[in-house]
């Protein structure tokens, strides 16, 4: 049994849009899946640079990177029927309030990996996806490194945020079940062993996140070699489609988001555990 995990209480996120012609900023379009804190601090000081930070208000109140903005996660959150996403149309103007708009590209940092994950999810959800970025690193790795913080907020980002279609990222319990049997299938359980040990969907490897990371408290992750070793180890083979699930969709969405840094094919069953146990007829492995 494989085992990946992962915690934190603070995330943010960097908003990026491409910078004109003859601009000595260098272009948004360079960045990979994750970016260094050099990368960010050179397009710190670019007007078209956003910051949005998520998870801990208190500790945005108390200092965060320059320009941040906050939003609150549990405001991207549908609560009827459990822990789900808002629709992607009623995401976007929450969204393009805190700096994401059309043209934008996005970087995701912080502390808290679970809530950092879930947003990234949400904001891909919106059809942006292929423009979001990780600051590989927290903020305490922003702080240890000297780089500057303020306590100001920023006003509300003005400009609009359209709504593309998305279908290759959230899946639901029957895309899940109609494919437990299927060999081009690997499904990943991103929850605590006690969870595992209470019941988990069958043929799910349990895949602790905490794993992801070289540094537990600078949350650096793995490199994309060490990464794509503990996908293998998990029983990921060449070819085959990812599918992660927790118990809310937290902590699975940061596993697709490392699946997708990889290049695996992935998706995230949102609903997670807390939606396939409501369900009588879908069958639980102890």
């Amino acid at each position: 049994m494989t085992r990946l995990f992962a915690f934190g209480t603070l995330a943010a996120f960097l908003f990026v849009q491409p910078a004109p012609a003859g601009a000595q900023t260098p272009p948004a379009s360079t960045p990979g899946p994750l970016v260094s804190t050099e990368w960010l601090q050179q397009h710190l000081e670019d007007p078209k640079v956003r910051i949005v930070a998520t998870g801990d208000e208190g500790r945005y109140s108390r200092g965060h990177i320059p320009g941040a903005r906050f939003v609150e996660h549990m405001d991207t959150v549908n609560m009827n029927g459990g822990h789900r996403a808002l629709a992607p149309d009623v995401l976007a103007p929450i969204f393009a309030k805190a700096g994401l708009t059309d043209g934008v590209h996005v970087v995701v940092y912080g502390d808290s990996p679970m809530t950092t994950g879930w947003v990234y999810m949400t904001m891909a959800s919106t059809g942006h996806g292929a423009g979001i970025s990780f600051l590989d690193g927290s903020a305490e790795l922003w702080r240890d490194e000297g780089r500057a913080i303020e306590t100001t907020t920023p006003a509300p980002a003005t400009g609009t945020l359209t709504v593309r279609p998305f279908t290759d990222m959230a899946v639901d319990a029957k895309y899940v079940r109609e494919r437990l049997q299927s060999p081009d299938v690997r499904i990943l359980d991103v929850r605590t062993t006690t969870e595992w040990n209470n019941g988990h969907l069958p043929g799910a490897t349990l895949i602790l996140w905490q794993d992801l990371f070289a540094d537990q408290r600078t949350l650096k992750f793995k490199s994309p070699e060490e990464l794509r070793a503990l996908f293998a180890k998990a029983g990921v083979k060449p070819g085959q489609q990812v599918i992660t699930y927790c118990a809310v969709g937290m902590r699975g969405s940061l596993m697709f988001f490392a699946a997708k840094v990889v290049g695996l094919p992935a998706r995230v069953y949102v609903g997670s555990w807390q939606d396939w146990r409501s369900d009588a007829a879908n069958p639980i492995v102890k």
